[in-house]
């Protein structure tokens, strides 16, 4: 039964996709006029201040780099690293979660990792980075190993009644093909890691890559896995080493 599972799915999304389709199928001349627009003034620009203000009140970066264990100076270089083994917490974690654990450490009431505050400030702590090259080290320990292990399972695991995985949107086989239209992307090519949180077209808000996750798990049928959870971090582990060597540039800008 799983094997014709796994064969429907895969007629499914043969169906679907277009690989003959015309490019301007993909997005329409006004769509793209808004996109070049949006590259030069990005909606969420506004979240990532108002991210900003909020790290400054609440936190600082003197809290937050000895937290750390960095000096303020190398926050830019540290922060472009993640998600990565931050001591404090002993074991591997997102920007997101080191923003709840400086919050927790000073005794402040700690917002959920999919609240505005969260997002805005995890933005905006990103943001620091930018110009810098995403330097994810899968290789540094070994609760990074097992993170990438972990999250390369949780990639290609086939899931739910269609039998569909990460992977079975980007493996290199079906890199180009269309799905609802649109391009399945290489996560390497568009710089998946070092371009979210970003902001979303089709959503109109800024978007972190976690939540992206959990949008096509929701999309595909399956049951998304907890924002948060080790599976979650390693997942994002794993797409993020994917673009290992690429610019970060936050906030993002997305379809």
């Amino acid at each position: 039964m799983r094997n014709l599972s796994i064969s429907a799915a895969l007629i499914t999304l043969a169906l679907l996709s277009n690989a003959n389709a015309e490019e301007k199928l993909s997005m329409s001349d006004a769509d793209k006029a808004m996109y070049a627009e949006m590259l030069e003034n990005n909606p969420a620009a506004m979240d990532v201040s108002e991210g900003e203000e909020m790290f400054n009140r609440l936190i600082g970066n003197a809290a937050y780099a000895q937290m750390l264990g960095v000096k303020e100076k190398d926050l830019p270089k540290y922060l472009a690293g993640f998600p990565r083994v931050v001591k404090a917490a002993g074991k591997v974690v997102t920007i997101a979660q080191t923003l709840q654990m400086v919050m927790s450490d000073r005794g402040q009431s700690v917002p959920k990792l999919e609240s505005n505050e969260i997002v805005k400030m995890s933005a905006y702590v990103k943001s620091l980075a930018n110009g810098q090259k995403t330097s994810i080290d899968v290789k540094s320990d070994t609760q990074m190993k097992e993170m990438m292990a972990l999250g390369q399972e949780v990639f290609e695991q086939r899931r739910g009644g269609r039998g569909l995985s990460c992977n079975s949107c980007h493996s290199a086989d079906v890199i180009g093909q269309r799905l609802r239209m649109q391009p399945l992307p290489d996560l390497g090519v568009n710089k998946a890691g070092g371009t979210w949180p970003a902001y979303r077209m089709t959503q109109s808000q800024m978007v972190t890559l976690d939540k992206r996750f959990q949008q096509c798990m929701e999309n595909a049928l399956l049951a998304k896995i907890p924002l948060g959870s080790r599976e979650m971090v390693a997942l994002e582990v794993y797409v993020t080493n994917k673009t290992k060597g690429n610019e970060i540039q936050i906030p993002g800008l997305k379809r």
